[in-house]
């Protein structure tokens, strides 16, 4: 199974509010992703983006064997038992890997994998140990690779939290929350703006030092350039939000390099916090509209929660500082380190899971990475993060075959990930939605 704890390297996570998470082990996906049958395919002619971030192969040919892919290349030998598809004018990248979403329910398992996201780390909720069991017994093609982190490990028990307020308290959190073997554990240092009490350094350096005793990797929910240092210095593996009160400097770049954690933007999280005092563009986009929730839509559309939202100092303040989550991306980007995708999806009204991951990847290209650079950190990138990269993320011999068949180039506009013909996972195509 895949698994993503078992890597100890140390690694750092930062978000909007700062949560800690901890994976657990790199292996293999849970789900049995083996066909019924034994199974060939050979996808030919079509140009493949490995996700490696390494040019694109022209002409190139995909060869499946039973869930995993035997052969990628341009001068493959097909063999005899295959099944010959025509992919002459298509791109292949991998299946896209959200590594912050939020799952709620077993309804959204087909939302996330009809839009091309095969993979999902769930970074916080009380109902997720159950979804993943859920998600591991599903039949083939229904179901994405799922990672938890259970309950949030936060300074007040809001939904999806536990309350720790001393590292005594943290400890035995800690010590209660792996028992059901999350695949992270999240912690989040955040006052929402100074309207709650933050988590102190002292609890979540508990929080941080209990789970890395026990084997398990950490994610931080976070806002602020301290704090995301602070978690850092305490040995957190992975930061889940963007730093957006200032630019980040070249002391948080040394924390991060030392720590060799990972970064995950979730700049469109940001968006749903400020970006409904309107009616949004995307409301009017097809592949939008195939999947989102009509209520949910009308709830954005309320003129009362526009206007609310218009006059909403927290939400003012986000809309002011995305810029500065914006440049922080690309500098932290440019200096090496590796970004993980990430939305927040699921995690509050508003944020659409499956479309937002692609609107992610529209606005990391907005604050300047290439198409190249978007997609790796969907992919390879967040395969890293999630510490699943042997199995998953790329391309490549003997990984598992999550791929999607698109009919546009991303990398003429990162926009084409939403042109999707076929999502397949572990080599099994993923159902069309049902009318």
């Amino acid at each position: 199974m895949i698994s993503i704890r078992k890597s100890m390297r140390p690694a750092g996570i930062a978000g909007a509010i700062l949560s800690i998470v901890v994976t657990v082990s790199a292996g293999e996906p849970r789900q049995n992703r083996e066909p019924a049958s034994p199974t060939v395919q050979a996808w030919v002619g079509a140009r493949i983006i490995d996700g490696s971030g390494k040019p694109a192969i022209e002409n190139a040919t995909l060869v499946i064997r039973n869930g995993r892919i035997e052969a990628v290349g341009r001068r493959v030998k097909i063999p005899a038992a295959a099944e010959r598809i025509d992919a002459t004018g298509k791109t292949i990248i991998p299946g896209l890997i959200s590594a912050h979403g939020h799952l709620n329910d077993a309804a959204q398992f087909g939302v996330y994998l009809r839009d091309g996201i095969t993979t999902i780390l769930s970074l916080g909720g009380n109902k997720e140990f159950a979804l993943r069991q859920q998600s591991e017994k599903a039949p083939p093609g229904t179901a994405p690779h799922l990672y938890v982190a259970g309950l949030i490990q936060d300074s007040t028990a809001i939904p999806g939290a536990v309350a720790v307020t001393t590292p005594e308290e943290a400890r035995k959190s800690v010590d209660e929350l792996i028992r059901n073997k999350p695949d992270m554990v999240k912690v989040r240092v955040d006052d929402f703006l100074g309207v709650r009490a933050k988590m102190s350094p002292d609890v979540y350096r508990a929080v941080i030092d209990e789970a890395h005793k026990k084997g398990f990797r950490t994610a931080a929910h976070i806002v602020l350039l301290e704090d995301a240092k602070g978690v850092l210095r305490a040995g957190v593996d992975y930061i889940a939000h963007s730093v957006r009160d200032r630019e980040v400097d070249q002391e948080f770049i040394r924390l991060m390099k030392k720590r060799h954690a990972f970064y995950s933007p979730t700049l469109t999280r940001e968006l749903a916090v400020f970006g409904y005092s309107e009616t949004p563009s995307f409301f009017r986009d097809p592949f939008f509209l195939k999947e989102a929730d009509p209520a949910e839509m009308a709830k954005m559309e309320d003129p009362k929660r526009q206007e609310a939202m218009r006059n909403d100092p927290a939400a003012s303040w986000y809309k002011e500082h995305m810029p500065i989550a914006m440049r922080n991306l690309k500098i932290l980007s440019d200096s090496g380190i590796v970004i993980a995708a990430g939305t927040d999806s699921g995690g509050g009204p508003g944020r659409f899971q499956g479309y937002f991951e692609h609107l992610e990847l529209e606005y990391e290209t907005k604050a300047g990475l290439t198409p190249m650079q978007a997609l790796v950190s969907a992919t390879s990138g967040a395969a890293k993060a999630l510490n699943i990269s042997r199995q998953v993320g790329t391309l490549e011999k003997g990984k598992w075959a999550d791929f999607l068949v698109l009919s546009g180039n991303p990398l003429d506009d990162i926009r084409n990930t939403r042109t999707i013909e076929s999502v397949w996972i572990g080599g099994v195509r993923v159902p069309a939605k049902k009318q």
